[in-house]
């Protein structure tokens, strides 16, 4: 595990980049120098970096950011898979949201990417039996950054959360990899029921802004569902489904929805 970790370490463009445009924004904006040499010069990996970066955000009155940040040293050192997925989850930002223009931009500025992060850290203490600790992650996360998920959901990676406000994703709700979604989505339950009883969302899904996907049911991959459409049935592959309640209006118009953004509804798609 040593020798991959070097490896990794050794040929990671990801991180390489990273540190590449944190040094060319230093030159352009020394106002700004102290911040990024905190944030990303002044770490070996891209993991210290975000460990940094989280106990930096979550730290509150009631849990210091030295703690915060030992706790995501063990995460990260625990399962290299969480800053596997923290480096694709920066790549499909970087690809589908126009706003962002350099690997960098996630790390330091965009609050979708950071909550993710900070749910793998929180999921991982789930997953050690640290519940408590793993509520406290999701508490200073919603707090933080308006993003509420149960560290009890399985989340893949490539995700792109777009603006990421009032994002909530419940206790048994699974989103595959590279599914995008836009603020103020659900994957919610539809009552009390305490077993099996939010959405499994499909690789490759796009989720509009505003929009409901309610219950354990299905969304399947590379479907599209529409801006403030409220999801009550299971959705087929490759369609597209919008209004309240949700029904299929079309085919979901691309290969990879989730990929391209396109949102708009056009007659046959």
């Amino acid at each position: 595990m040593a020798e991959t970790r070097a490896k990794l370490a050794s040929v990671d463009p990801v991180w390489a980049r990273i540190v590449k445009e944190a040094d060319e924004a230093v030159a352009k904006e020394p106002l700004l120098g102290g911040m990024i040499h905190y944030s990303v010069l002044h770490h070996p990996s891209l993991e210290r970096a975000l460990s940094y970066r989280i106990s930096l955000k979550l730290a509150n009155g009631e849990m210091t950011e030295q703690i915060l940040r030992e706790i995501c040293d063990e995460a990260f050192a625990s399962d290299p898979s969480l800053a596997m997925a923290a480096r694709a989850d920066i790549v499909a930002v970087y690809e589908r949201d126009p706003a962002c223009h350099r690997f960098l931009q996630p790390l330091l500025f965009f609050k979708g990417f950071q909550a993710i992060q900070c749910y793998r850290v929180g999921n991982w203490l789930w997953r050690q039996g640290r519940t408590d600790l793993a509520y406290f992650v999701q508490m200073r996360c919603s707090e933080a950054f308006g993003v509420d998920i149960h560290p009890a959901a399985k989340i893949g990676q490539g995700i792109m959360i777009d603006h990421a406000h009032s994002i909530v994703i419940g206790e048994t709700a699974v989103v595959g990899d590279n599914v995008s979604m836009l603020h103020s989505v659900t994957l919610g339950g539809t009552g009390k029921e305490e077993e099996d009883r939010h959405p499994k969302i499909g690789d490759g899904v796009l989720i509009g802004a505003g929009a409901k996907v309610l219950g354990n049911i299905k969304v399947g991959n590379c479907s599209r569902v529409a801006a403030g459409s409220v999801v009550l049935e299971e959705v087929p592959p490759c369609k597209t489904v919008a209004g309240v309640p949700a029904r299929i209006v079309g085919e979901a118009g691309c290969s990879q929805p989730a990929i391209s953004m396109d949102q708009i509804l056009r007659s046959g798609a």
